[in-house]
């Protein structure tokens, strides 16, 4: 019940709408600048703080102070300016300890209600330092009850505050966006509450009279002071807005950054084709497996491994088909380890997998002898059903090495021996194979270096006619005279050659060589002869074969008639429409064309009736036992009367005994070349050979018999 002895004042309703509104309008920017605080670390957070406490406090002390002049008595109110602006001073004061509050990484159960009580009784302080500013008499006196519960009240709006600041001051979604909104309409309304009920604890006496000097209308004032707060929250706004857009772009560009980043670390530590890691991780991966080994003392397993016959596939089906193998391998690999083991691809057709913690040598076996069969399953490529085997060697750890590449090493080793051996296999790295590794990685440097050093030579073997006995023509045949190990035959080299891609090179040397030795024969008046040089099948693919060959003669000064180029029967029908072509193409410049081996291969008499040929060229094995094997005399029989019928020319390689002489002169046979007439010997023991007419010296060369026929077919693919 009204005090008799006291006056009712009335509200202006629309400036009580308008502190509402400033309310929430503060609270929403509080949450903004929480969140903003909260993220940003240096020297930008104490401004941040200074600047968010002016602009919050202005806030609060504005919904404040419309509040109060929304309230209105008989009797013109005025206002103290200097306790005013105090007040002002006490709630940029607390808006600055609850941002700094706010902005902490966590805050505990105990902090936040101690913050909260702190600032609700600060925010207490700001209203009745606000109420003191009224100059009336006699003061204004408060109702205990309504004091004390609109103290509780700001306390209690003050902790909810902090608590929802914290918890909403993470996320950017639109859902968290709306929670902020929502929650700035409860902390607005809670602040509302507060200022309201301690307005109705206030008393003014029915005897009050204002002692100051009339101020002006509080609906103006009020309106002023509110366009000013709402004018400045949204600067704040506005600014918490576009820093929010900055902080997002700068972070989209962080974070595109970040995937460049971890783009360029996944190129360069992973294989582009199969996505595997690359020998860069494979090793950063062999040095914690080590590490992890060497404490708990166990073992681990690496097996290198490579694709039987890939370079033919590749070459002959294309570079597409040999990429979709690779992956496919990849593929039934990965399908078969364990989520613990590496595979890596290092290049080409090389692929590595680290085996984790193998009981025993049997746990590589058998997942070793599982990726053969997997692998040796058919793939579709091209439209073709393709059969591909591997060969793995394999070391163990601590046993065969315990550094990464000296485990690498050794399983390499031990792969090629499982290739020597005859391939789709494994092999587990044994001391021996050490030497062996370094004799041949000596072997692959010197070869090399042989081309510069001019350690090659070529030996030159008659091709003599069948009924005269006259020396038609020469095979030219290398030889490496090796600088320790003294003359080296083909088969000694040649297959390395193959391996690393050399024979294309020294295959190019022989063909210049032997050009510049027929031009040189024929200048000294030995005579006009055929010089016969093998093509390996590497060097037949080349594309720039025929202006290597064109430049040969070329820089020789001889005629293409004098040029004879053997290839074999297996190197011609691998891709047959394509070797008729580049055939017809080396037959244009008018050199000779034959076919070696013929009869161990596979010719299909529709394409070989195609080819541009002068000569066939029957197989040693096929002349071995002709005089003793019916079925060899049959075979070379049919190849005579077969290459007849076609008007090329037969050369029977491997002669060595009159009766296998006698059996070709029967049949009719062309030629013959082999040790029965002359081994392979030196270009000035061949001219000598020409100007006597007899047969030549036989050079021996170390560890090869006199009948090994080996020699007389040294450049094959030799």
């Amino acid at each position: 019940m009204e005090h008799p002895l006291t006056v009712t004042g009335t509200y202006n309703y629309w400036l009580v709408l308008l502190s509402v509104a400033v309310a929430v309008f503060v609270s929403y920017t509080a949450l903004r600048l929480s969140s903003r605080v909260a993220r940003i670390t240096g020297s930008s957070v104490r401004l941040w703080l200074s600047g968010g406490a002016v602009a919050m406090g202005c806030g609060i002390w504005s919904m404040h102070f419309i509040g109060m002049l929304a309230f209105s008595l008989p009797i013109a109110l005025s206002y103290n300016v200097a306790i005013t602006l105090t007040s002002l001073a006490i709630a940029i004061g607390v808006s600055g300890f609850a941002l700094t509050l706010a902005s902490g990484p966590q805050i505990s159960g105990m902090r936040l209600m101690a913050g909260g009580t702190l600032m609700g009784l600060g925010m207490s302080a700001m209203h009745y330092c606000g109420m003191a500013a009224i100059q009336i008499a006699p003061p204004i006196r408060y109702k205990p009850t309504l004091l004390l519960a609109s103290i509780a009240i700001a306390i209690v709006a003050a902790t909810v505050a902090l608590w929802l600041s914290v918890r909403l001051r993470k996320g950017r979604s639109w859902q968290m966006s709306l929670a902020r909104v929502a929650a700035a309409v409860v902390m607005g309304l809670a602040i509302s509450g507060m200022h309201y009920t301690a307005m109705a604890a206030s008393e003014f006496s029915a005897h009050s009279h204002s002692t100051g000097a009339s101020g002006m209308n509080n609906l103006w004032l009020a309106t002023i002071v509110g366009v000013l707060a709402i004018a400045l929250l949204s600067i704040t706004t506005i600014l918490l807005v576009y820093d929010a857009h900055l902080e997002s772009k700068t972070r989209r560009h962080n974070e595109q950054l970040e995937q460049a980043n971890a783009q360029l670390q996944h190129v360069a530590t992973h294989d582009a084709l199969t996505g595997l890691p690359n020998r860069l991780l494979l090793g950063d991966r062999l040095d914690q497996m080590i590490a992890h080994a060497e404490r708990r003392g166990r073992r681990f397993a690496v097996m290198m491994m490579d694709l039987d016959r890939f370079k033919s596939i590749n070459d002959s089906l294309g570079h597409h088909s040999g990429d979709e193998l690779l992956k496919e391998a990849a593929r039934r690999l990965l399908a078969r380890l364990r989520r613990t083991d590496t595979l890596a691809r290092l290049a080409g057709d090389e692929f590595v997998v680290v085996l984790h913690e193998i009981a025993s040598l049997r746990d590589a076996e058998s997942i070793a002898s599982t990726v053969l069969q997997d692998i040796s399953r058919p793939i579709a490529l091209s439209g073709l059903e393709v059969h591909v085997s591997a060969s793995i060697g394999i070391s163990v750890y601590p046993e065969n090495g315990t550094d990464a590449e000296t485990l690498l090493q050794h399983a390499d080793a031990a792969m090629y021996h499982a290739k020597k051996n005859g391939r789709n296999g494994f092999q587990f790295f044994t001391s021996t194979m050490n030497a062996f590794a370094r004799e041949r990685l000596e072997l692959e440097n010197g070869l090399r270096r042989a081309i510069n050093r001019s350690e090659f030579e070529l030996h030159y073997q008659p091709k003599v006619d069948v009924e005269s006995g006259r020396i038609d023509s020469a095979e030219a045949l290398i030889r490496w005279r090796h600088p320790q190990r003294g003359l080296i035959a083909p088969g000694g080299f040649i297959p390395v050659a193959e391996e690393t891609g050399l024979i294309v090179s020294i295959g190019e040397w022989v063909l210049r060589e032997a050009c510049l030795q027929a031009r040189t024969w024929q200048n000294s008046g030995v005579g006009s002869i055929r010089v016969a040089v093998n093509l390996s099948a590497q060097q037949f693919r080349q594309k720039n074969l025929v202006e290597v060959v064109g430049s040969a003669l070329q820089e020789a000064g001889l005629e293409p008639r004098f040029l004879e180029l053997e290839l074999t029967e297996s190197a011609v029908m691998h891709d047959a429409e394509s070797s008729i072509e580049i055939l017809r193409r080396l037959s244009g410049l008018g050199v000779r064309i034959s076919v070696d081996d013929f009869g161990t291969g596979y010719s299909s008499l529709s394409y070989l009736r195609r080819l541009p040929l002068d000569k066939l060229k029957i197989d040693h094995s096929f002349i071995k036992e002709v005089t003793t094997s019916r079925d060899d005399a049959q075979i070379v029989r049919a190849i005579v009367s077969l290459a007849h019928s076609l008007h090329l020319k037969v050369i029977a390689e491997g002669v060595e005994t009159p009766e296998q002489l006698a059996f070709l002169r029967d049949l009719g046979c062309d030629q013959y070349q082999g040790y029965l007439r002359s081994p392979p010997v030196t270009a000035d023991a061949f001219a000598r050979l020409m100007r006597e007419g007899a047969p030549a010296t036989r050079e021996v060369l170390p560890g090869i018999s006199l009948n090994d026929t080996m020699i007389a077919r040294a450049l094959r693919t030799k």
